[in-house]
């Protein structure tokens, strides 16, 4: 919903529940500096206007099990729209594949792929050219190690500011 305005109070709502969804509501409202009762309708507007979209757990694959992440780029032999539809269609389906951007500069997606190991990773790609959704050009970037991987939104710092 767009026009919404955010105030400091929003933002320090958004804060807490992005960093910890369970919260009670007393130490929410404890954080944004509210008592609970308005604190949790200024909690209900924000999900009711969407921008609050979910909550979720944050699981920890790599204790579970070993799993290998890779970042694809993936260029499509025509750009027509159809094609475009095509792929996205297809690649919503697949449940490894846990981020896909469409992308200028060269190539026409970015993708993260979580995969059991490489060859895991081989064959989904293998069956991905195999269902010719319009795949031409791939490269494939393993991820070495994660230095950061963010889950918490600066939302305030994205916002415009009065000055600009």
């Amino acid at each position: 919903m767009t026009g919404l305005k955010l105030d400091p109070i929003d933002l320090r709502i958004l804060e807490a529940i992005q960093r910890d969804g369970r919260i009670t509501k007393l130490a929410l409202a404890e954080k944004a500096g509210l008592s609970p009762t308005p604190c949790w309708m200024r909690l209900r507007k924000l999900e009711k206007a969407g921008i609050v979209a979910g909550y979720h757990a944050r699981v920890a694959m790599r204790v579970i099990a070993p799993v290998a992440t890779v970042l694809m780029e993936v260029t499509l032999g025509n750009h027509r729209q159809a094609d475009f539809d095509r792929f996205e269609h297809a690649i919503r389906d697949v449940p490894e594949v846990t981020a896909c951007w469409s992308v200028g500069g060269g190539v026409d997606y970015v993708l993260k792929i979580m995969a059991r190991d490489i060859d895991a990773y081989q064959r989904l790609v293998d069956s991905l050219l195999d269902r010719e959704i319009g795949i031409d050009r791939y490269f494939t970037y393993i991820v070495t190690k994660t230095v950061k991987e963010e889950t918490v939104l600066p939302v305030a710092a994205l916002l415009p500011t009065a000055n600009s």
